[in-house]
């Protein structure tokens, strides 16, 4: 028989081997949290043939170190602190630095606690094939694991923790390589200690344990030049110079994070995100619930630093000092045209900020008194959201145009969003990086400096190349587009393309409880070149003379399991983004092109809603179902709308299509008549040169036919259906979608001008006032007027999001636009993961699976929701974004042939020019006048003097402009101008 022994700890190994801290409840209760760790002698080093520890084949660090640094001849590794990878993982990162790296599991931790992203990052420069890093688990290694001490801080035992990590490492190499008699002792490698805390350092010499700041260790690196642009200036610790210390405070400190929390606890600080005014960078608002209006922020003094996105909190001033917007253009570029980079690390009360006060003093005296809103200041930052930028380095900020100089010197990088500050950047590269679209992160903004600071990462390519352009619009607006990886693509189905719907038996897990509607005359009917076919329909007259209508949606769950890596992948990427002439997908291609596109002839899994309706589109009843179908036809909009209009076919498909439409016409006017809007936005077509180019020619309007309005209600009807079911059966996780109705205050502009320039009267009191109201704003002689005023509308509402059911009042689930009470997202699972996630949960209300744990817990859904209402409002932006860059590069190619006019509306009045907007092309853009006009705020009109007499024009009068796209000095890019040509000719003004 085997003897069990079992040995009591002694209590000193009790006290090593336990982790103690404390822990705030959610109900505010502190808690003391006690947990044992198992301390072991085995932990591997990493370092290859150590003799000491048994770290076999996996271990990637050379005997030896790496020899590629003028400080350390004999080799070294390095031991970067927590810091190094908070503050410098673009360096990091960079293909070009590749030194032998231990990264201690102290460091992972600390660094997941602080920045769930940069976690991230770290996790996948540790996978990186080009990188050799050795994941070292100092805390489990009997030697290198660490106490609390009494009074030390969680942050004072982590860097003791390296400190003890990176000297035990120095000793182990030397233990490992014991000296032989007889024989010259090799030099041994050093582990070196890599921190820019300067205490951390001084205890590290103190200590005798070799340390480098990150700096002074990439200037010993043989690419130190490259590499030296890459470090972030937040990482560094610098002692103030008399010089520094000597610097004017531009702007006042902010309060202390919890000074803040608790002014906004209380109510006397207001909290919301910081949105800069696009066309006066001295002006800013933030958006509170407290008041009506946005918090109006007037003066970079004002906005304390706040850049586009953050969470700030914001002082409101006393009544009397309240104000109101400017209405006059304020350009960034022309104000501080003469700005020198290099000279502003010295700031002064120079020209510039002299102009600025000029500026405001003026502005001061024109603002209207009857517009006041709050106004206010930035008393402190709540959240960052600071991210890398795409900018291009102003030319006239060059100290030096030798591009073969070396030389560091401090440049302007201007982002391309006309919303972000310029950045200062220092660079040895600059000359070469004129002409370039290039990403920047910002690394701080000090008291002492009118702009940020921050870091070059990488160069896009030459301004005005697609490939640069598209790219940079990609990282411009967030969008994840890296190739899926062998983990993602290994969750597919191992047939490939070859992968069929297997036949139908009992035994097959496919057709289990799926209903067989092969036969059904199914069709998809979708815009053409669509290859990712989410949705098909059909219909049928049933033997009681209602009718039977079908939404037929991608089974995309059955290929998208919870919790495996390409659901974690589509969850981050969030929603497929389209641009004119690529599309980044949320799915690997196999999926979404191939075995869940209802492609017709083949037979596909699907997801199916059956209504019975009455003839008059009132529903009896809705079943859901899994199902199985063979779509019979491909339709596009237009061959949907001419099937169904030819006299001549009256076969059971094209009835099936007339039934539909009667069904739809229906629908959509019970729909209005509940208050929906029908609101509008510009939707433009781009030629292109040839299907295998992607060189546009010319722009165009879309045409919506009756078959769009088919396909749409009957996937709102799909939606609102779902929605309902998935509400009844988990009405604490439910994935839904909402639009709140939008404050009447964001109409009052839009009233005031309709009232003042038509006579027109906008009823806001509700969705369906709204919808009457609208259909009235006709002007007889310009028919595309109400569309205008409809676009304008859309631009006052707020945007709909996505919403887990249990997280808000059963009162605020209601879609705005679409009067209904309830809504939700499920006839795109290709595209969009809230869907997905919505098939999940009717899939099991209607008990065909169970409901994975995370789907039943709030809070997950809660993350999951942000996470894909961020990535939908990017991927919109995003695609905008892209129309408006191809837009100009078919104006440019039509301008080079001819020159190029379009009627435009007057939507924007301000003290020095227009905003107008072309409908045919879809964009908008500023007439400015150098000259003084004239400028009524209260009638939206401007007065232009001539020779010829006065010229007045007014919002929604209808002019002509010329347009052209002309090569920015400054930028290098191409940029819109527009001119007026009738009824007056700006080009001399």
């Amino acid at each position: 028989m085997v003897e069990i022994t079992i040995r009591k700890r002694p209590r000193t190994d009790a006290v090593v081997t336990q982790r103690k801290f404390f822990k705030k409840t959610a109900r505010g209760k502190v808690i003391k949290v006690i947990r044992e760790r198992y301390l072991r002698n085995d932990v591997s080093c990493g370092i290859e043939h150590c003799g000491l520890c048994e770290s076999g084949s996996e271990a990637t660090l050379p005997a030896s170190g790496a020899f590629d640094h003028e400080l350390y001849p004999n080799g070294h590794l390095i031991v970067p602190d927590t810091n190094v990878f908070l503050s410098q993982m673009d360096l990091m990162e960079s293909n070009s630095f590749n030194p032998h790296i231990v990264l201690l599991q102290t460091v992972m931790e600390e660094v997941r606690h602080r920045s769930l992203p940069l976690f991230n990052r770290l996790k996948g420069l540790v996978k990186a094939e080009d990188k050799n890093i050795w994941v070292f688990y100092n805390e489990y290694r009997s030697e290198t694991a660490v106490i609390r001490e009494e009074e030390e801080t969680p942050n004072d035992r982590n860097d003791r923790g390296i400190r003890k990590a990176t000297a035990w490492y120095n000793e182990h190499l030397s233990l490992a390589r014991p000296p032989i008699r007889g024989k010259l002792q090799p030099p041994l490698p050093t582990a070196i200690l890599l921190t820019d805390d300067v205490a951390n350092r001084q205890k590290a010499e103190k200590d005798r344990i070799p340390c480098i700041s990150i700096r002074r260790y990439v200037e010993g690196m043989k690419k130190s030049g490259l590499l030296l642009d890459l470090l972030s200036t937040a990482g560094e610790e610098i002692e103030p110079t008399k010089a520094v210390a000597a610097r004017q405070v531009l702007y006042p400190a902010y309060l202390p994070m919890s000074t803040l929390l608790a002014g906004v606890k209380a109510g006397q600080l207001h909290q919301g995100h910081f949105n800069a005014n696009q066309y006066n960078y001295l002006e800013g608002n933030v958006p509170a619930p407290a008041f009506s209006k946005p918090v109006l922020l007037v003066g970079r003094e004002h906005m304390n630093r706040a850049v586009q996105g953050d969470i700030v909190a914001v002082e409101i001033f006393p009544e009397s000092e309240w104000k109101a917007p400017a209405d006059e253009v304020v350009d960034q570029e022309a104000t501080l045209r003469n700005d020198d980079a290099s000279d502003s690390e010295e700031e002064r009360e120079d020209d510039e900020a002299l102009a600025e006060q000029k500026l405001l003093a003026v502005e001061a005296a024109k603002r209207r008194a009857a517009e006041r809103q709050p106004t206010g200041r930035v008393v402190g930052i709540i959240k960052r959201n600071w991210r890398s930028y795409v900018c291009h380095i102003d030319s006239t900020s060059l100290t030096s145009s030798n591009t073969t100089s070396l030389s560091q010197q401090t440049v302007f990088a201007t982002p391309v969003s006309r919303l972000l500050p310029r950045i200062r950047l220092r660079t040895r590269q600059a000359p070469t990086l004129v002409g370039q679209k290039i990403l920047v992160t910002i690394d701080r903004w000090l008291a002492t400096s009118r702009y940020p600071e921050g870091h070059f990462v990488r160069a896009l390519g030459k301004v005005e190349t697609k490939e640069a352009e598209q790219e940079s619009l990609l990282l411009e607006f967030d969008v994840p587009y890296r190739p899926f990886g062998k983990a993602i693509l290994d969750c597919l189905p191992q047939q490939g393309d070859s992968w069929i719907v297997p036949p139908k038996s009992t035994t097959s897990p496919e057709w289990r409880d799926r209903e067989d509607l092969r036969e059904l005359l199914i069709c998809s009917i979708d815009p053409p070149g669509c290859q990712d076919i989410d949705d098909a329909l059909h219909a049928r007259l049933l033997p009681n003379g209602n009718i039977e209508a079908g939404v037929h949606i991608a089974d995309v769950s059955h290929f998208v399991l919870p919790d495996n890596p390409m659901d974690h992948e589509a969850a981050a990427r969030g929603t497929t983004v389209y641009l004119v002439d690529k599309r980044i997908d949320m799915l690997p291609a196999l999926l979404g092109t191939n075995l869940c596109s209802l492609r017709p002839h083949v037979e596909r899994l699907a997801f199916s809603v059956i209504w019975e309706l009455t003839p008059d589109a009132e529903i009896v009843n809705v079943r859901f179902t899994k199902s199985v179908i063979a779509s019979k036809e491909a339709f596009t909009y237009e061959a949907a709308q001419l099937r169904k209009d030819d006299p001549n076919l009256n076969d059971d498909l094209t009835k099936g299509i007339r039934l539909l439409n009667s069904l739809a016409i229906k629908i959509k006017a019970a729909r209005m008549a509940a208050g929906a809007l029908n609101l509008a936005s510009p939707e433009v077509k781009i030629q292109m040169d040839s299907p295998e180019s992607s060189d546009p020619i010319d722009v165009e309007q879309k045409e919506l036919l009756e078959t769009n309005s088919l396909v749409e209600e009957f996937m709102l009807l799909a939606n609102i259906s779902v929605a309902k079911k998935i509400q009844e059966t988990f009405p604490q996780t439910a994935v839904l979608r909402r639009h709140l109705p939008p404050p009447k205050t964001n109409f009052e502009k839009l009233q005031d001008i309709l009232m003042k320039r038509k006579g027109m009267v906008l009823d806001v009191s509700s969705s369906g006032a709204l919808a009457a109201s609208l259909d009235k704003c006709l002007d007889p002689s310009e028919p595309a007027f109400n569309t205008l005023v409809r676009i304008m509308a859309t631009r006052c509402m707020l945007s709909a999001e996505y919403f887990c059911s249990g997280s808000v009042s059963r009162d605020t689930f209601g879609h705005y636009g679409l009067a209904s009470p309830i809504y939700t997202h499920f006839t795109s699972p290709i595209r969009r993961y809230a869907d997905v996630l919505v098939h999940r949960q009717l899939s099991a209300a209607i008990s065909y699976t169970t409901l994975h744990p995370s789907l039943h817990s709030k809070s997950h859904v809660e993350r999951t929701l942000d996470v894909v209402n961020k990535r939908h409002r990017m991927a919109q932006m995003a695609g905008r974004a892209s129309v408006e860059f191809f837009v100009g590069l078919a104006l440019k190619a039509r301008g080079e042939k001819q020159t190029v006019t379009e009627d435009a509306f007057v939507i924007r009045t301000f003290r020095n020019g227009l905003g107008v907007f072309v409908s045919k092309l879809g964009i908008e853009g500023l007439v400015m006048f150098k000259r003084e006009i004239q400028f009524d705020a209260d009638k939206y009109t401007i007065t232009v003097p001539s020779d010829n007499g006065d010229t007045t024009i007014s919002v929604f009068d209808k002019v002509t402009v010329r347009i052209e796209v002309e090569k920015d000095a400054n930028t290098q890019r191409g940029k819109v101008k527009m001119t007026l040509v009738n009824p007056i000719n700006s080009s001399a003004l």
